[in-house]
């Protein structure tokens, strides 16, 4: 099956954008797992994510930061995105995070299954960056998350999805 990639998914990380990964988390129902960040005064929810660090797989990354962010490791890769997605950050944010090292993000996406309950899910962690969790149907990320991310959410749905729907989820 070929599958037009959206603009931008690129083969390897561009310079100047900080290696990272996506978690589409998905429970029995095939529900993808969204987060209401913390730190933000926008009503936004997203999926998990987090830098890869040195030497790290990005698989490593991907289940080391479900653990994180959302308390649990009950989770199986399902499928990932062959590249990577970028976005870039907008100009009110650039300076501010990571010191103004990074114009943006290039993600390595991984669809997980959940294979736990939602009791195991447990946003309370170490270093919490959700202050709220639930279950939406895959279709609605893209309306969830924060405008200047909307293009790889939609990317990641016309990457992975034909995978997910392959795998009878």
């Amino acid at each position: 099956m070929t599958i037009d990639l959206p603009t931008p998914y690129r083969a390897e990380p561009p310079e100047g954008y900080r290696r990272n990964v996506g978690i589409m988390l998905l429970n029995r129902e095939g529900h993808a797992f969204v987060g209401r960040r913390l730190d933000t005064a926008e009503h936004a929810w997203q999926m998990p994510q987090g830098g890869i660090d040195a030497g790290e797989a990005p698989a490593e990354a991907a289940l080391r930061e479900l653990e994180e962010e959302v308390g649990t490791a009950r989770a199986e890769i399902l499928a990932e995105t062959a590249g990577w997605l970028t976005y870039d950050l907008p100009p009110e944010l650039a300076g501010n995070l990571w010191k103004g090292k990074w114009k943006g993000q290039a993600q390595k996406w991984f669809a997980m299954r959940f294979t736990g309950h939602d009791r195991d899910i447990r946003i309370d962690t170490k270093h919490p960056e959700f202050c709220a969790w639930r279950w939406v149907p895959r279709y609605e990320l893209p309306t969830l998350i924060i405008p200047f991310k909307r293009p790889v959410y939609e990317a990641v749905l016309a990457v992975l999805e034909p995978q997910l729907q392959a795998l009878g989820l």
